[in-house]
């Protein structure tokens, strides 16, 4: 069975009356009535019936006419929505993104992509920057909004946030919790709570080089798989941990009842760059059709002082 049989198909039961039908479908009357010979042959069943003075559809011939037309209707919407796609004004988006995107990025640009891309839906996944950057690399995310940017050539980046400071992360009754910044170096002979390397590894490199910058070596004496398990952590032992400011802002680090609290690092502050990513080799249009939709001719920056005292 071929598409166009069911297409000429159609136009005989509009029709009935081959020579008006062929004239339509720009087709000879021999050329036509092959066609409905061999959908009749693939069916096994007699869909027209004809004689010299009139042609109408059988039982089986109604029937598969109402079928026929929604198959059509489908192929034609199938049709549109392809070519819709590939110019950008229809198709899925997968967007990766963490915290400081989602506060910074996301909420102004998903207005705009609403706004000016209606049929193209969009998918939000919160993942750390290992995992999105594995999901970019598999396919099954087409942007991902993350700490750092991969040095391979099989992606492209662009950055949106400057300098996302990060803070230290200690429990009510450690001996920091009450003061409004600690020097980096006094981390020398704290035991520290960390994540492994590849959840973050820009997060990661950034606290260590700010460990080499004050000549002091980090003593990680446990890990933690997120900001939530650091919190915990450092809210029963002495241990200090790290978070994005951001993120502890949303957990709410130093407000009543939390167990943990948030404290500036200085000399250095050590901070983070967020940046979207993408695969080079990127073919869905919705990529770049996002990206027009962040507004960031210069990346933005979080000031740290103003918003632990907000």
């Amino acid at each position: 069975m071929e598409f166009r049989h069911l297409v000429s198909f159609i136009t005989i039961a509009e029709e009935l009356h081959f020579g008006r039908a062929a004239q339509r479908l720009h087709l000879t009357q021999p050329s036509l009535s092959a066609q409905l010979q061999k959908l009749e042959k693939s069916l096994g069943v007699q869909l027209v019936a004809r004689n010299s003075h009139e042609v109408k559809l059988t039982p089986a011939g109604r029937e598969f006419e109402s079928q026929a037309r929604i198959i059509v209707a489908q192929m034609d919407r199938a049709a549109q929505v392809a070519k819709a796609t590939a110019e950008g004004r229809a198709g899925t988006l997968n967007i990766g993104y963490n915290l400081p995107a989602s506060r910074h990025v996301l909420p102004e640009a998903l207005i705009k992509m609403t706004e000016q891309h209606p049929d193209i839906g969009v998918s939000l996944w919160e993942k750390r920057t290992g995992p999105q950057l594995a999901a970019l690399a598999d396919g099954s995310l087409d942007l991902a909004l993350v700490y750092g940017h991969p040095s391979t050539t099989d992606f492209r980046y662009r950055r949106l946030l400057h300098r996302v400071p990060l803070v230290a992360v200690v429990g009510r009754r450690h001996r920091w919790a009450d003061r409004p910044g600690v020097p980096f170096a006094e981390l020398e002979g704290q035991e520290c709570v960390l994540f492994a390397r590849e959840q973050c590894p820009a997060m990661y490199d950034s606290i260590f080089r700010a460990a080499a910058d004050t000549r002091i070596t980090l003593s990680v004496a446990q890990t933690a798989d997120d900001p939530g398990a650091t919190a915990h952590m450092v809210s029963v032992r002495p241990l200090v941990g790290f978070a994005s400011l951001p993120r502890a802002i949303s957990m709410g680090m130093g407000a009543p009842g939390s167990s943990s609290v948030a404290v500036k690092l200085l000399d250095p502050v050590p901070t983070l760059d967020l940046f979207a990513v993408w695969r080079a080799d990127e073919t869905n249009p919705a990529v770049s059709l996002f990206l027009e939709c962040v507004e960031s001719p210069e990346p933005a920056r979080i000031d740290i002082a103003r918003a632990l005292s907000a």
